[in-house]
């Protein structure tokens, strides 16, 4: 296996597609040179509305899985819980996980932090760290 199919793949889940995207391409472009670690967006439902769908989001996740683990981050509350029951009812790869942290800053750490290689502790602790950015 390559090293880039070895690194931990992030999901951005959101109740937006385009806002999952942007978010998404954002984070991939500040990952810099070399490898980029795998990066989904998850956003909306499967027509295109507002909301979360469990399908794209377990889609997402496989198409991410490298065997490295799936670093989750959501935007919003319910987008929480239906990770969450995809969690509970084992429909995501193996080494999933939920991270919570701030969805845009969280979403660049933790790619950026994949992309170097990181497991999938030092992606979520990176993600997590994010909530303790100041901005003035």
């Amino acid at each position: 296996m390559a090293a880039e199919e070895q690194l931990v793949g992030v999901v951005l889940v959101s109740h937006s597609a385009p806002v999952a995207e942007a978010v998404a391409a954002l984070a991939t472009g500040l990952a810099g040179g070399g490898p980029t670690a795998p990066v989904a967006a998850a956003g909306g439902t499967a027509d295109g509305g507002l909301g979360t769908s469990t399908e794209l989001i377990a889609a997402a996740a496989a198409n991410v899985d490298r065997g490295a683990g799936v670093a989750l981050l959501t935007d919003l509350g319910s987008a929480v819980l239906t990770v969450k029951a995809l969690l509970a009812d084992d429909e995501l790869p193996h080494g999933a996980r939920l991270v919570d942290a701030p969805f845009v800053e969280g979403a660049v750490a933790a790619v950026v932090t994949a992309s170097a290689g990181a497991d999938l502790a030092a992606v979520e602790a990176a993600a997590t760290e994010a909530y303790t950015y100041r901005k003035v």
